[in-house]
């Protein structure tokens, strides 16, 4: 280096100027994303929420963290950035509102190889999408610049969301027993869980193109694969309000079986019946086109159900009638029964599902 020649940051790889542009780009995203707790605007050192005095008796925190996964990467393959949010907002809230809590605010976490402002402003425009669909805040968030650890165009998200409860409704899995029934909530495809395999299935051993039409899909294989996670939060704070909910749970990885004994408690078992649902054309062409055994689809995927609800059995059509009229798909899954083997399973799939 010469005696004249000056280090700058810009020059090591960071831009503050296109950090400051990428924030003047997606306030209006988080100001659309707002709730009337929120105090201040986006752009200072730390998000203010007031807890309205007198909403609740004994009020309980809940919080979660999570992100996208390798999801990210079909984004990337099509440059396509404003759904990705929504699905990291899916993967934060759904898992609050097992607990019977209301999302109120979530913070996000961006980190990229270099600030592109309109790459930001895409995927945050995403973000706050998935907020306003779950009714709670985008209260602030970060963006780093990572160079030297990550390429020019790669990103990754994650996102911390918190809820409240009130200390006598928070569900869980004692309040499950014998005879009740279990309904499942329809996917929408894939979700965000489980892209490693189905990327190596389709692109890596089907050579699928991302820009190909799939006449099972009637849309691009990209276009099927970036399909936003379905929101559950305001359905199931509906259901709650309108049925006796024993407990719900949120169908990530791991799918439905691991998922489901979460919340089943020793005891009992929950029988699910494979012939109630047909999973959506994208899983069966995974396991055609991969040769990819029942229990490994089962294990990886969500197989068409993202959300499960137990409730009483008394409370069942009217379970159903709410989630019709808010069109989410729901249907009977099984029932919860009596078990003898307390080192049994806690949740069991019977029969084959029909035209898979």
């Amino acid at each position: 280096m010469s005696e004249s020649a000056r280090a700058t940051y810009a020059a090591a790889g960071v831009d503050i100027d296109a950090g400051d542009k990428a924030v003047e780009l997606l306030k209006p995203h988080a100001e659309r994303a707002a709730r009337p707790e929120v105090v201040g605007g986006v752009g200072g050192f730390a998000g203010l929420f007031a807890l309205k005095a007198g909403r609740w008796t004994e009020p309980l925190l809940a919080s979660s963290t999570d992100g996208v996964g390798t999801k990210i990467a079909v984004a990337q393959a099509l440059d396509k950035h404003d759904t990705i949010g929504i699905d990291l907002v899916a993967m934060v809230v759904d898992d609050l509102v097992v607990t019977g809590a209301e999302p109120l605010f979530l913070q996000d976490y961006i980190a990229v190889g270099k600030v592109i402002p309109e790459k930001i402003e895409s995927i945050v425009s995403g973000i706050a999408e998935g907020c306003v669909r779950a009714g709670c805040a985008l209260l602030g968030g970060e963006t780093a610049e990572h160079p030297g650890m990550m390429g020019e165009h790669d990103y990754d998200v994650s996102a911390t969301g918190v809820g409240v409860v009130e200390a006598s409704a928070v569900l869980r899995p004692e309040l499950v027993r014998p005879g009740d029934v279990v309904i499942g909530l329809g996917s929408t495809g894939l979700h965000s869980n489980g892209y490693s395999l189905a990327r190596h299935v389709l692109l890596d051993i089907a050579r699928m193109p991302l820009e190909g039409h799939v006449e099972e899909f009637g849309r691009t294989l990209g276009e099927e694969l970036l399909e936003p996670t379905r929101i559950y939060a305001k359905d199931c704070l509906a259901l709650v309000a309108e049925a006796e909910v024993r407990t719900f749970a949120h169908v990530t990885g791991g799918g439905l079986q691991e998922n489901l004994a979460r919340v089943m408690p020793h005891g009992v078992v929950a029988q699910l019946e494979r012939q109630t649902w047909t999973p959506d054309p994208v899983f069966a062409m995974i396991a055609q086109r991969g040769r990819v055994e029942r229990e490994e689809m089962e294990r990886t995927f969500n197989m068409g159900v993202g959300m499960v609800v137990v409730v009483s059995p008394e409370d069942v059509d009217r379970a159903l009638a709410v989630l019709t009229a808010r069109h989410v798909p729901a249907w009977v899954l099984g029932e919860v029964r009596p078990s003898d083997d307390p080192d049994g399973p806690r949740v069991t799939l019977t029969g084959d599902h029909p035209r898979f």
